[in-house]
């Protein structure tokens, strides 16, 4: 059974950093993906960035690029988002997802069907 969870959130002033942490088990060796999406009051959940277990794909999506990273540490079963230079508009809950069998990473919702319950990002401007 897969599960995943998400730590790291927290209250932090615009161009600060923050690292999200997500903990996944019940996943194959190598062919899974890990993605991080995120809610703001009001609007949809967006993909933010994506990691397949093998780490040869990734994504972020463009409002984030050259600010946010993700990466794993395997041994741990861990995804982190390093998440720097952030602004108010990063502000919401941040939710890990994982899907398996995959190696494949996208920005839909839909592809994952394991979630965590989020934890929310509040950055101060």
């Amino acid at each position: 059974e897969v599960h995943v969870v998400e730590s790291g959130g927290d209250l932090v002033q615009a161009g600060g950093s923050l690292r999200l942490s997500c903990v996944a088990s019940g996943l194959p060796a190598n062919d899974y993906a890990i993605g991080w999406f995120r809610q703001a009051p009001g609007k949809e959940r967006e993909g933010v960035s994506c990691i397949t277990g093998r780490g040869d794909i990734t994504y972020y999506t463009d409002s984030v690029k050259g600010r946010f990273t993700i990466s794993s540490e395997k041994a741990k079963n861990t995804v982190y988002l390093q998440m720097n230079s952030l602004k108010s508009e990063d502000t919401g809950v941040y939710y890990c997802a994982a899907d398996q069998p995959t190696n494949f990473c996208s920005r839909y919702r839909e592809q994952f069907g394991f979630w965590g319950q989020g934890t929310q990002v509040t950055v101060s401007s």
